[in-house]
């Protein structure tokens, strides 16, 4: 099972290393910070599984912020970790993007327990995936750039869609073969030339974007 990503984004240092000391021994990579400044970019470049966003920031307010990053097209699950404790503010929370709703102070046994529980369920149900300007909206399995749908085809969707899973990861050609052409009789590595170029063409036919860069001897990468 590939180790799940969670963005902790909260200004109290001791709650924020106690957190990311439980949910690291709970197998979790964890990228923490103090507050949004670098989450878009994060976002952007890691694959983020499940945010824990403070609401009481000294630079903005959390639902605020995630119903920004709602409008931009970011759909990664988020819990809010929050003193906001009326019925009223979680009602907020849910409002503003919220999957779940955590007040403080909190037990770790039921962090950990809530964690598992949004991650589970939405890991099998990310309508969109977004990576700098490429979206991709899995009802109708299509891609937007900048705003403009590309038309793909079957293989030129599954290859890309392969890269945006794995944003930022060198894939082998051989990878690539058994991911995307799977039991397909046409499988060479020369194949996966071809038909990354003929991708590249599709979705940067000036070049000047570089979405997917080859590794000389290695195979591509989406950066």
């Amino acid at each position: 099972m590939d180790k799940k990503t969670v963005l902790i984004v909260e200004d109290e240092e001791d709650i924020l290393d106690l957190m990311e000391y439980t949910l690291t021994k709970e197998g979790y990579d964890i990228i923490a910070c103090i507050d949004t400044a670098n989450v878009q970019k994060i976002l952007d470049e890691d694959n983020v599984s499940l945010i824990l966003m403070d609401r009481n920031l000294p630079s903005t307010e959390g639902s605020v912020f995630i119903s920004k990053l709602r409008e931009l097209g970011y759909n990664e699950p988020v819990i809010y970790i929050s003193a906001k404790d009326s019925s009223q503010d979680i009602l907020e929370g849910f409002e503003a993007g919220g999957d779940d709703y955590i007040t403080k102070p909190f037990n770790l046994e039921e962090l950990k327990a809530r964690v598992r529980a949004v991650i589970k369920r939405t890991s099998n149900e990310q309508e969109i995936i977004k990576y700098k300007d490429i979206t991709y909206y899995a009802s109708n399995k299509l891609f937007k750039i900048d705003g403009v749908d590309v038309k793909l085809t079957t293989l030129e969707h599954d290859l890309l869609l392969e890269f945006l899973k794995n944003k930022n990861v060198l894939l082998s050609r051989e990878t690539l073969l058994d991911r995307v052409w799977k039991d397909s009789e046409n499988k060479q590595l020369k194949t996966v030339n071809v038909a990354i170029k003929r991708l590249k063409e599709h979705i940067d036919p000036t070049g000047e974007k570089e979405y997917i860069q080859a590794v000389r001897g290695e195979g591509y990468i989406l950066c």
